[in-house]
C-alpha cells in the first residue's frame, strides 16, 4: 500500500494467498481470524516495523494502516476520500498548491486534537535524513523542499505551510495526476511529535489516529489491536483484532474454528473449490493489483548484459510453472502492469518462452556462453528447510535450457528488504502490490533510473524522459498510451523475469460479516463485524 511496497505479489508463494494491502509484498502465507464477540482472530506476522515513514512492506502496512491515517485514504472502491481531512482539498489555477481544512474531531488515540502543525512535523520528520526513511523520497518527493530536506540543504519543507490550526497548505513542484493517491500512503501519515521523541521504541506504544490501538505486541506470538471508540469518521465495529504470529497449520486452525479467515494453499484448493465441499460457500476469489517476478541487478555481471537477462526470460517455461505447479490459480504476466490497473494493455508483446532463442542470446553475449558466465545466485525470501517449488522449477529450467547452474540462498524477510535495497544481490525474487491504482506506481517508482525502489537498478535515459513526461501529462488517454510504450521497452529490455499477477483465495467464517479483500492493502478493517 502504500504504503512501500515489496511484497510477494499477490501470491504468498507458500499459500498461494495474500491478504491485504500494498506495495513490496512479503513471502509469508495470508491468514485467518478467529474470535469471540466483536472480536475477529486472524493468522498475522511480526512486522518489520510500525512507523509510516519506514514502513515499505506488507506486512507492516497491515498494520499501521489501521493505527494510524493521513488527511486522505482509499475506501474499499479505492476511490480517494477524506480522512482526517474535512473534505477533498481546495486547489489552485496551476494545479500545484492543494489547501487542507482539518476536522474538528480528528484526534490522536491519547485524545489529544490533531492540528496542522502535526502533519507538517510528521512530513519533515519522513523527510529528515535521520529518520532514514527509503521512502520519503518516492511518496513525498513531489512536495516542494522535501528533496532539499532529505539532502541536508535545508531545515524545514518549505512547501508545507501552517495556515492556522485547522488549515494547512501542500505545494508540489509541478501539476500531477496521481499526487493526491501519494497521501493515501503511510509515508504522509501524522505521527504525534512527543510520542515519536518519548523513546526509541515508541512504536511499542504508538500513539495513532486510526480506528484501532495497538494493545499489545508479543514478537512471535501475538498483535492485538483494540478498537479507537474516538475515531473521527464511524468507529469500527469490531472491539479487537487478533492477530496470531505463531504459525501453525491455517486450515486446520480454520477448521477447529481458532481463527475466523484464512489464506488457501495450494495442498487444499482443489477441495475447497468443489461445490461439494461445504468450505466452498466460504471461499472468496479475489484479484490483487500486484505482480510476482525475478528482479536482475542489471549493474552485477552478468545482469549487465541485455542479452543475458533477454536469455533468462525465453528460457523460463512460466506456463508450465503455472499450470502445473500453481494449477491455473494465478494468472501469467506479460510485464510489470497487472489486470485493473489504468493503462494495462491487452496487446503487450511479452518475451516468449524459446530455449533455442535463449541459448542464442547467451552465446551473442559478451559472456560467450555459460561457460563464460560466473557463479550466479538467486537471493529468494524465506527460511523454510528447502527452497519454494517454483524457484527449484526455474533453477532447474535454466540448467536444462541454458546449461546454467544457479545457486539459491534465503534470507530472513527484514533482512531480505534491507539488502535488496541495497543492490546486494544479483538475482532476487520479489514482488509488488500497488500503493495506489496508478500505473505510476508500478513504471516510474520501479524503474527510474533515480527512484529509490528501482532495487534492480535498470537505467534507460529515454524511458527516464517518458516517465518524467507522463507524470505532468494532464490529457489521460495520452498518459495512458504513454505509459504503455513505456512498459513495452522495459519488456524488451528485461530488467526483470515477470512471473504472475496475484489473486487471493480466502476462506471467510459465516459469521465474519463485512470482509472483503482489497486488491492492495487498505484500511477496512473497521467495516468488518462478527454476527452474534
Amino acid at each position: 500500500m502504500k504504503q512501500l511496497s515489496l511484497f510477494f505479489a499477490g501470491l504468498a508463494l507458500a499459500g498461494l494467498v495474500a491478504v491485504g494491502c500494498g506495495g513490496s509484498t512479503s513471502p509469508e502465507s495470508g491468514g485467518g481470524s478467529g474470535g469471540g464477540t466483536g472480536e475477529l482472530t486472524i493468522l498475522g506476522s511480526d512486522p518489520p516495523t510500525l512507523d509510516p515513514a519506514l514502513s515499505g512492506d506488507t506486512e507492516s502496512a497491515t498494520y499501521v494502516v489501521e493505527i494510524f491515517g493521513g488527511l486522505l485514504t482509499l475506501n474499499s472502491d479505492l476511490q480517494i476520500v477524506p480522512d482526517l481531512a474535512v473534505a477533498m482539498p481546495e486547489v489552485s489555477s496551476d494545479g500545484k498548491t492543494y489547501t487542507f481544512k482539518l476536522k474538528d474531531n480528528a484526534k490522536f488515540h491519547d485524545g489529544r486534537k490533531v492540528i496542522a502543525q502535526d502533519f507538517k512535523y510528521s512530513i519533515e520528520r519522513a523527510a529528515d535524513p535521520k529518520t532514514q526513511s527509503t521512502l520519503a523520497d518516492t511518496y513525498l518527493g513531489d512536495i516542494v523542499g522535501v528533496k532539499d530536506k532529505l539532502g541536508g540543504k535545508a531545515n524545514e519543507v518549505r512547501g508545507v505551510t501552517v495556515v492556522d490550526d485547522r488549515t494547512i497548505k501542500i505545494e508540489i513542484d509541478q501539476r500531477k495526476s496521481y499526487f493526491l493517491a501519494k497521501l493515501t500512503y503511510p509515508t504522509a501519515f501524522v505521527v504525534d511529535k512527543a510520542n515519536v521523541e518519548s523513546s526509541k521504541s515508541w512504536t511499542d506504544k504508538p500513539n495513532g489516529t486510526g480506528a484501532f490501538k495497538l494493545a499489545k505486541w508479543q514478537i512471535g506470538e501475538k498483535i492485538v489491536l483494540e478498537r479507537n471508540s474516538g475515531f473521527h469518521l464511524e468507529p469500527a465495529k469490531l472491539t479487537r483484532v487478533n492477530f496470531i504470529l505463531a504459525g501453525g497449520s491455517a486450515m486446520t486452525m480454520y477448521e477447529n474454528k481458532e481463527i475466523d479467515v484464512t489464506g488457501v494453499s495450494i495442498n487444499d484448493i482443489d477441495r475447497v473449490r468443489d461445490p461439494a465441499n461445504s468450505l466452498n460457500k466460504e471461499l472468496i476469489e479475489s484479484p490483487d493489483l500486484s505482480v510476482g517476478y525475478i528482479g536482475f541487478n542489471n549493474t552485477k555481471p552478468p545482469f549487465d548484459d541485455i542479452k543475458v537477462r533477454q536469455a533468462f526470460n525465453y528460457a523460463a517455461d512460466k506456463d508450465k510453472i503455472i499450470q502445473v505447479l500453481y494449477k491455473g490459480l494465478v494468472q501469467k504476466a506479460n510485464g510489470p502492469l497487472p489486470p485493473g490497473i489504468p493503462g494495462y494493455n491487452t496487446s503487450l508483446k511479452p518475451i516468449p518462452f524459446d530455449p533455442e532463442k535463449a541459448k542464442q542470446l547467451l552465446k551473442e553475449s559478451k559472456y560467450g556462453g555459460p561457460s563464460g558466465l560466473p557463479t550466479i545466485t538467486l537471493s529468494i525470501p524465506g527460511s523454510t528447510a528447502t527452497p519454494p517449488p517454483f524457484s527449484e522449477v526455474l533453477r532447474e529450467q535454466w540448467k536444462t535450457n541454458l546449461g546454467i547452474a544457479i545457486k539459491i540462498q534465503q534470507i530472513e524477510w527484514a533482512t531480505f528488504l534491507e539488502d535488496v535495497k541495497k543492490g546486494s544481490y544479483q538475482m532476487f525474487q520479489e514482488g509488488w502490490i500497488a500503493d495506489y491504482p496508478d500505473p505510476e506506481d508500478f513504471l516510474d517508482i520501479l524503474f527510474h533510473s533515480k527512484s529509490n525502489n528501482n532495487n534492480g537498478r535498470y537505467s534507460n535515459p529515454q524511458v527516464d524522459r517518458l516517465l518524467e513526461q507522463a507524470r505532468v501529462e494532464e490529457n489521460i488517454d495520452k498518459r495512458l498510451k504513454s505509459y504503455q510504450e513505456i512498459e513495452q521497452t522495459i519488456v524488451n529490455e528485461a530488467p526483470w523475469l515477470p512471473l504472475w499477477y496475484g489473486k487471493s483465495y480466502i476462506l471467510v467464517k459465516p459469521h465474519v460479516k463485512g470482509y472483503q479483500p482489497a486488491p492492495m492493502i487498505i484500511p477496512n478493517l473497521r467495516l468488518v463485524s462478527i454476527e452474534k
